[in-house]
């Protein structure tokens, strides 16, 4: 069995260890908030072709692995296959649900992931190399469901230590709840802990949160892990949810570790756990301080990626979103030297892993006390709701129609988030029921809406920086993985145009974009924003906050429009990329999301 080092003085792992909770009775207790203090910590936020295979890919993968286990090195114990199994980007979704891909050109749905599915997934695969198997998790874990805001993340940590992970990173939306809520939740957490480049940053507390690095033992080989959230989290999130942590970028210290890693601990391997996204992650692995570091295991934007990225120094993987996906590494070591390798991104299908019934239970009795509400149905859609799509997306486009039709401003924005599993019709009925559950993955925080007054001028520039923010040449200024969303504005843009010459055209309430004219606009509030800035919009005009929460405008909408059937419809337009464009990695790359 692997066996996991650390140099925190008494500590195998650097966590804090609590006995798990029996299920319900301290998470009940998250939720008996006040309404104020709640909404202050569930405030709203804001292609290269592949190559398909001649072999289908189930059929290449087994023989690859069958392969590797008959290895007559791995046979009579000269070499191990040490395997790696990746998950991130889970967001609190812990039922079979819709998953989105895209096949023939058009999209396609199934029904993928679920908790019980998982645990059944993760057993067949540790039996398969039980003594050399890691489960590491890459963040954004809980945030991003009904249970985990109503329970501050809190529900997550008896079902994640129920899977038995190994390695857990924070992610750019573990900070949702603030400092205090972070660090509770990861101390609850039985596996390691690691991220390198979060620091500790107030009066009462110095030095870095988490340990930087970990390493886990395989006999004699030692294999490094080093971790890194993304360095814009600040900027991406609203500001006061990192209120006392600074950031750093992995530049500064990475080769400092790799170092370590290899020369002090007599690692034969030294991976990056991310949470970066992949532009980001691409970039890295490009940077002469990657040189040492065999793959970066990444996360964030919620890539699928089905064979690594190359890149100068190190290879890339993403293993989707929504407990939908588990990457799937499998490495051969003789004599400290890497012999064999292959990695695949095995779908958690559940007509393929029967649920096991623990999980199902444990996760059962953790929703329960919140079940009545959650279920409660608010509205129906005769359309799909999605959010893959970078430019411009259904379940937005639901969304800012609710706003504009509640404010009756010239034109609404949303900051939206790249998650939320679709909801998709049934076929018999043509209907899908959306719920309070639904309602809270779509929009996982719940902040008051805000008005302001801005000029043309001051919406130009701030389209153009939001358009540098998803498709900036330098990679490490990316962030999100999806342009802003809205209503009552059309906007025409080029994506390899210049910063600051992308868009071509804006148009409000059906009439060209005047530099001069004063428009009124609604959007969400970020906690910890100054007062004249609107959904990173600085120095708006006339700020005022009206009382109205998000989640109560949407059910509202729903309430009197029910049902919608919101679609893709032209409200961004990109002259030199299809609507349905999957990725913010386009060039240069063999990599198709699917």
């Amino acid at each position: 069995m692997a066996k996991q080092e650390c140099d925190k003085p008494g500590c195998t792992c650097g966590a804090h260890h609590t006995e798990l909770p029996d299920g319900v009775e301290e998470i009940k207790q998250a939720h008996n908030l006040g309404r104020r203090n709640f909404i202050k910590y569930a405030g709203f936020a804001g292609i290269g072709m592949g190559i398909s295979p001649a072999i289908p890919w189930w059929l290449q993968d087994k023989g690859r692995i069958n392969e590797m286990i008959k290895n007559p090195a791995v046979q009579n114990g000269k070499a191990q296959r040490i395997t790696l199994l990746h998950t991130s980007d889970i967001h609190g979704q812990l039922d079979i649900h819709d998953e989105f891909f895209w096949e023939n050109g058009k999209a396609a749905y199934k029904k993928r992931g679920g908790f019980a599915t998982l645990q059944t997934l993760i057993k067949e695969l540790r039996s398969q190399n039980p003594s050399n198997t890691l489960l590491l998790d890459g963040g954004d874990c809980f945030q991003g469901s009904g249970i985990t805001s109503l329970t501050q993340g809190h529900a997550m940590m008896p079902l994640m230590d129920k899977l038995k992970y190994d390695l857990v990173l924070p992610g750019n939306w573990e900070v949702v709840y603030g400092k205090k809520i972070l660090q509770r939740n990861m101390g609850e957490y039985h596996a390691a802990k690691v991220c390198a480049n979060m620091f500790n940053n107030d009066d009462t507390e110095q030095g870095t949160m988490f340990p930087p690095y970990q390493v886990f033992s395989f006999g004699n080989t030692r294999i490094g892990f080093i971790g890194y959230n993304d360095p814009l989290t600040p900027i991406r999130q609203s500001p006061a949810y990192s209120k006392g942590i600074r950031f750093t970028k992995p530049e500064e210290d990475l080769q400092k570790y790799v170092k370590i890693l290899r020369e002090e601990k007599g690692c034969t391997m030294v991976f990056v756990v991310s949470h970066m996204g992949l532009a980001q992650q691409l970039n890295l692995a490009n940077e002469p301080c990657a040189e040492g570091v065999d793959y970066i295991l990444g996360a964030d934007t919620h890539e699928r990626i089905r064979e690594p990225l190359h890149g100068k120094y190190s290879k890339i993987t993403e293993p989707g979103a929504f407990a939908s996906f588990v990457g799937k590494l499998d490495i051969v070591i003789e004599d400290g030297k890497i012999k064999d390798e292959h990695y695949e991104l095995i779908d958690v299908d559940p007509e393929k892993y029967k649920e096991d019934e623990e999980m199902k239970h444990l996760v059962e009795s953790i929703k329960k006390p919140y079940q009545k509400e959650l279920s409660t149905v608010i509205g129906q859609t005769k359309t799909p709701l999605v959010r893959y799509y970078i430019i411009e997306t259904p379940m937005d486009n639901l969304i800012t129609d609710a706003v504009i039709w509640k404010m009756k401003t010239d034109f609404v924005v949303s900051n939206g988030f790249r998650f939320c599993p679709p909801l998709v019709p049934d076929p018999a009925t043509g209907l899908a029921d959306i719920t309070n559950e639904y309602l809270w993955s779509m929009l996982p925080v719940n902040s008051e809406v805000k008005t302001a007054d801005v000029t043309g001028k001051q919406v130009l520039d701030w389209l153009e920086k939001e358009l540098e923010n998803v498709f900036a040449k330098d990679a490490t200024k990316r962030f999100g993985g999806w342009f802003i969303r809205f209503q009552g504005m059309q906007v025409t843009f080029t994506i390899n145009k210049k910063k600051g010459e992308r868009v071509q055209t804006v148009k409000i309430k059906g009439e060209m974009l005047d530099p001069a004219k004063t428009y009124s606009m609604a959007a969400c509030e970020r906690e910890g924003d100054p007062d004249s800035m609107l959904c990173r919009m600085m120095d708006v005009h006339n700020p005022a906050r009206g009382g109205i929460l998000l989640h109560d405008v949407l059910k509202g909408y729903l309430a009197k429009f029910s049902p919608v059937a919101p679609v893709v419809e032209g409200r961004a337009i990109a002259t030199d990329a299809s609507p349905d464009l999957l990725t913010q990695v386009s060039e240069g790359v063999p990599y198709q999301f699917r």
